[in-house]
């Protein structure tokens, strides 16, 4: 279960980059954590898929 981009950072001239924001459960405890990562927008769907 993952969670939409939240943002959309630009650059101008550059790569713009997306921040994503992803629900990870423990196997140990069972309580979800937050994964945060900085990814190009081309890349952001395969990025989710994972």
């Amino acid at each position: 279960m993952a969670k939409k981009v939240v943002a959309t950072l630009k650059k101008e001239g550059g790569v713009t980059y997306a921040k994503v924001i992803k629900a990870v459960k423990s196997e140990k405890t069972g309580a979800y954590t937050f994964k945060e990562e900085m990814v190009p927008t081309s890349l952001v769907q395969d990025t989710l898929k994972k």
